[in-house]
Protein backbone atom coordinates (compact mmCIF):
# COMPACT_ATOMS: atom_id res chain seq x y z
CA UNK A 1 0.00 0.00 0.00
CA UNK A 2 1.23 3.29 -0.82
CA UNK A 3 2.36 6.52 1.83
CA UNK A 4 -0.86 8.22 0.14
CA UNK A 5 -3.08 5.01 0.38
CA UNK A 6 -1.73 4.55 3.76
CA UNK A 7 -2.59 8.32 5.14
CA UNK A 8 -6.12 8.33 3.35
CA UNK A 9 -7.00 5.04 5.18
CA UNK A 10 -5.54 6.27 8.66
CA UNK A 11 -7.70 9.69 8.03
CA UNK A 12 -10.83 7.87 6.90
CA UNK A 13 -10.26 5.93 9.99
CA UNK A 14 -9.91 8.33 12.29
CA UNK A 15 -13.32 10.05 10.58
CA UNK A 16 -15.31 7.18 11.42
CA UNK A 17 -14.65 6.56 14.70
CA UNK A 18 -14.67 9.98 15.76
CA UNK A 19 -18.26 10.02 14.28
CA UNK A 20 -17.15 12.80 11.96
CA UNK A 21 -17.47 11.44 8.92
CA UNK A 22 -21.37 10.83 9.01
CA UNK A 23 -21.45 14.69 10.67
CA UNK A 24 -19.83 15.90 7.02
CA UNK A 25 -22.03 13.77 5.11
CA UNK A 26 -25.33 15.22 7.07
CA UNK A 27 -23.72 18.98 6.41
CA UNK A 28 -23.05 17.87 2.70
CA UNK A 29 -26.41 16.54 2.00
CA UNK A 30 -27.88 19.60 3.47
CA UNK A 31 -26.19 22.05 1.82
CA UNK A 32 -26.36 20.20 -1.63
CA UNK A 33 -30.30 20.01 -1.36
CA UNK A 34 -30.91 23.67 0.20
CA UNK A 35 -28.70 24.97 -2.70
CA UNK A 36 -31.22 23.23 -5.36
CA UNK A 37 -28.28 20.54 -6.51
CA UNK A 38 -30.82 17.77 -6.62
CA UNK A 39 -33.19 18.80 -9.45
CA UNK A 40 -30.52 19.08 -12.05
CA UNK A 41 -29.04 15.78 -11.16
CA UNK A 42 -32.23 14.03 -11.33
CA UNK A 43 -32.74 15.19 -14.70
CA UNK A 44 -29.58 14.29 -16.03
CA UNK A 45 -30.53 10.82 -14.48
CA UNK A 46 -33.21 10.45 -16.51
CA UNK A 47 -31.81 11.57 -19.55
CA UNK A 48 -29.02 9.04 -18.86
CA UNK A 49 -31.68 6.30 -18.42
CA UNK A 50 -33.86 7.30 -21.15
CA UNK A 51 -30.75 7.55 -23.93
CA UNK A 52 -30.12 4.20 -22.60
CA UNK A 53 -33.13 2.68 -22.34
CA UNK A 54 -34.13 1.74 -18.71
CA UNK A 55 -33.61 -2.23 -19.81
CA UNK A 56 -29.99 -1.40 -20.73
CA UNK A 57 -28.77 0.66 -17.85
CA UNK A 58 -26.58 -1.04 -15.11
CA UNK A 59 -26.43 0.50 -11.38
CA UNK A 60 -22.27 0.92 -12.39
CA UNK A 61 -22.48 2.19 -15.85
CA UNK A 62 -25.19 5.31 -15.22
CA UNK A 63 -22.94 5.88 -11.37
CA UNK A 64 -19.66 6.15 -14.14
CA UNK A 65 -21.68 8.66 -16.12
CA UNK A 66 -23.37 10.38 -13.44
CA UNK A 67 -20.82 10.95 -10.91
CA UNK A 68 -18.61 13.76 -12.72
CA UNK A 69 -21.77 15.47 -13.69
CA UNK A 70 -22.50 15.37 -10.06
CA UNK A 71 -19.39 16.37 -9.05
CA UNK A 72 -19.74 19.04 -11.44
CA UNK A 73 -22.78 20.85 -10.61
CA UNK A 74 -21.87 21.19 -6.63
CA UNK A 75 -21.71 24.35 -6.16
CA UNK A 76 -17.73 25.69 -4.96
CA UNK A 77 -18.52 27.12 -1.78
CA UNK A 78 -20.17 24.11 -0.90
CA UNK A 79 -17.08 21.94 -2.06
CA UNK A 80 -14.81 24.23 -0.32
CA UNK A 81 -16.82 24.60 3.23
CA UNK A 82 -16.31 20.60 3.41
CA UNK A 83 -13.06 20.73 2.70
CA UNK A 84 -12.42 23.10 5.44
CA UNK A 85 -14.17 21.14 7.98
CA UNK A 86 -11.59 18.61 7.09
CA UNK A 87 -9.15 20.71 7.20
CA UNK A 88 -9.99 21.58 11.06
CA UNK A 89 -10.77 18.26 11.56
CA UNK A 90 -7.50 16.94 10.76
CA UNK A 91 -5.22 20.15 12.75
CA UNK A 92 -7.61 18.74 15.20
CA UNK A 93 -6.63 15.53 15.04
CA UNK A 94 -2.59 16.07 13.57
CA UNK A 95 -1.62 12.71 15.53
CA UNK A 96 -2.42 11.12 11.73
Amino acid sequence: MSKDAQMRAAINQKLMETGERERLKELLRARLIGCGWKDPLKAHCKEVITGEGPQHVTVDDSTAEITPEGRALAPDGVKEGLLQRVRTFLAQHASL
